[in-house]
């Protein structure tokens, strides 16, 4: 290994068989340790050459395969084909679209086995947000992710032992070692969970801004070109064009627990609940599925099954399968608000934050938002570090919202900790203008074709 990152340091192509090396190394290193933490100073070391040299497209593509194959593979039954559809998010403070998507799409004919992962930096992670419920297990085999397609239509999963231990390592080094924005370290991560599940179509949805993984549409649309050269055709994809979507995150809700909680119910507590319009891939993929006729009716396919309630049954049996207690899931999932609350948990502090003067709220940055929720225990600063899934943050305004000076605009739930210095951090995300806005933002600013 030594060699090896002397080579990547210098700025020179790692050859495949160099790669497999490495990624067999570190998966080992890890399965005899036992633990993320036991890996030797030099495989981090590795990382962060990659992050610094980066990999061009044969090393990425070497990589990909070689996590890829660092686990068991998955097969479906031959008369799945076809329906098997994905949407993969790079992700941003607040997001919460894989949660609803994942079972819409199911409730609609498809089958979805999403392999997600945790959060990286400052973002949450799909699993994070499930494993604020209460009995959800992320870790499936293959035998048990295959039943729950049978049984519900979807699954979501993260990396295991048994799928793409080589991402579940990686994955978490990334979000303690600054290499969380290492393009090829991004590409691979992603595109080695998707090449198991054999997925037809899928797209990838690639968000910016300053609470997204990529800050700029600039570094969006690199990211979302380095997704789509190595991705297709060598890794037998089939990306549903357009992909990936660069997307504007409109973060709502930061916070594992809260994300689980309004990520269906937020229309009947007084916040925007689910809607098509923020994840527009949805029906693109119903189409490529053939279960619509066009992208614009699978879109309206998927608001149906949204208001109808199938999307939220199929919710509901996807907890069951995946380990919730039947009570449990009916609470989270039919109860009344207070029942909900009794299910994920609720901080023991709920402090409103008020305008200091009034405006028109021209935006509000989650990303000095997130920062103040890490520090608050929504974060890790360590590979392994548990979240405390109770920390988290309502919006009580919205862009284009007149708010009167005085005049609550955010309630963060913690446990304690929140400073004068953490609060001025969190004043300082409203932005106000004595002009309202001249319109909302664009969800979906560009789409790039494979």
């Amino acid at each position: 290994l030594p060699a090896l990152i002397r080579k990547k340091r210098d700025g020179h192509r790692l050859e495949e068989a160099e790669i497999q090396s490495f990624v067999r190394g570190i998966t080992q290193g890890t399965a005899q340790q036992g633990q993320i933490g036991g890996l030797r100073d030099m495989d981090l070391r590795m990382l962060m050459a990659i992050r610094l040299r980066g990999m061009d497209l044969r090393e990425t593509l070497a990589l990909t395969r070689a996590m890829a194959a660092s686990g068991r593979t998955l097969a479906w039954p031959q008369a799945w084909h076809g329906r098997l559809a994905d949407k993969h998010s790079t992700g941003g403070v607040g997001d919460k679209v894989s949660l609803v998507l994942a079972p819409a799409l199911a409730a609609c004919g498809c089958k979805v086995p999403m392999i997600s992962g945790r959060g990286l930096g400052h973002t949450g992670g799909t699993l994070d947000k499930l494993e604020a419920i209460p009995g959800f297990r992320v870790s499936l085999s293959p035998e048990e992710m295959q039943d729950a397609l049978e049984r519900v239509g979807c699954c979501i999963v993260g990396q295991s032992e048994e799928l793409c231990p080589a991402d579940r390592v990686l994955y978490a080094l990334r979000d303690v070692t600054a290499t969380v924005d290492s393009l090829p370290l991004i590409t691979a991560s992603i595109l080695s969970k998707k090449v198991l599940g054999s997925l037809h179509p899928l797209v990838l949805d690639v968000k910016y801004g300053g609470a997204a993984l990529c800050p700029t549409r600039d570094s969006a649309r690199q990211l979302a070109q380095s997704l789509v050269s190595p991705g297709h055709p060598f890794l037998s994809l089939s990306f549903s064009p357009p992909v990936p979507s660069l997307s504007f995150t409109c973060p709502f809700f930061p916070g594992q627990g809260l994300r689980s909680r309004r990520a269906f119910w937020g229309a009947d507590e007084g916040s925007p609940g689910p809607s098509t319009s923020q994840c527009p891939a949805g029906g693109l993929l119903l189409w490529q599925c053939s279960l619509a006729g066009s992208a614009e009716q699978g879109q309206q396919l998927l608001g149906a099954a949204l208001d109808n309630g199938s999307a939220l049954a199929t919710f509901e049996a996807m907890l069951g399968v995946q380990g919730v207690a039947p009570n449990t899931a009916q609470l989270l999932c039919t109860g009344a608000p207070a029942q909900r609350w009794q299910v994920l948990g609720q901080a023991s502090i709920q402090e409103e934050l008020k305008a200091l003067q009034g405006g028109w709220v021209q935006q509000i940055e989650a990303l000095p938002l997130a920062h103040v929720l890490h520090r608050l225990g929504a974060g890790r600063e360590r590979a392994g570090d548990p979240i405390n899934h109770r920390v988290g943050a309502e919006l009580l305004a919205t862009a284009g919202q007149r708010l009167e000076e005085g005049e609550a605009w955010l309630r963060v739930h913690h446990d304690g900790g929140l400073d004068e210095e953490g609060r001025k951090a969190l004043q300082a995300a409203l932005r106000l203008s004595p002009e309202a806005p001249s319109g909302p933002p664009e969800f979906v600013t560009e789409t790039i074709l494979p």
